[in-house]
């Protein structure tokens, strides 16, 4: 391997250090409800984002709650020897994308039919570390 090449690798390496990430899939709950809380946390800081997914009434927020400290969870298993109030996490991405749909059918008047689509989604949620080190 060349020295440009073994130079970048360990800079994105580094820069993987920084980044923690965890995922949910086939959460059944609607995108679109699941989207109202995320949208709520998106850019926050990770204690403030706990605080409102704590105490936010929707259904949605005690999954999501459990997403970001099995986030912080996986952080901390790359950053061993770092500490989480210096690193100031914060949530840096977080996407919400539809997963599969369950279709039923519900009985309707005169012998018709009509389609009942039960949804499901797909969480991404990605910290970021605000390491300022510079002097």
């Amino acid at each position: 391997m060349g020295v440009r090449k073994r130079e970048r690798a360990e800079q994105i390496k580094e820069a993987k250090q920084q980044v923690a990430f965890a995922k949910l899939n086939n959460c059944p709950t609607s995108p679109r409800k699941m989207r109202l809380v995320a949208d709520l946390v998106r850019g926050e800081k990770v204690e403030k984002a706990l605080h409102i997914l704590k105490f936010s009434k929707k259904e949605a927020s005690n999954r999501l709650e459990k997403l970001l400290l099995s986030a912080i969870a996986n952080w901390q298993a790359k950053n061993e020897d770092a500490n989480i109030e210096e690193a100031e996490l914060f949530v840096k991405e977080i996407r919400v994308d539809g997963g599969t749909m369950l279709k039923r059918l519900r009985p309707a008047p005169q012998g018709r039919a009509h389609r009942i689509r039960k949804r499901s989604n797909h969480v991404t949620l990605v910290l970021g570390a605000n390491n300022n080190t510079q002097s």
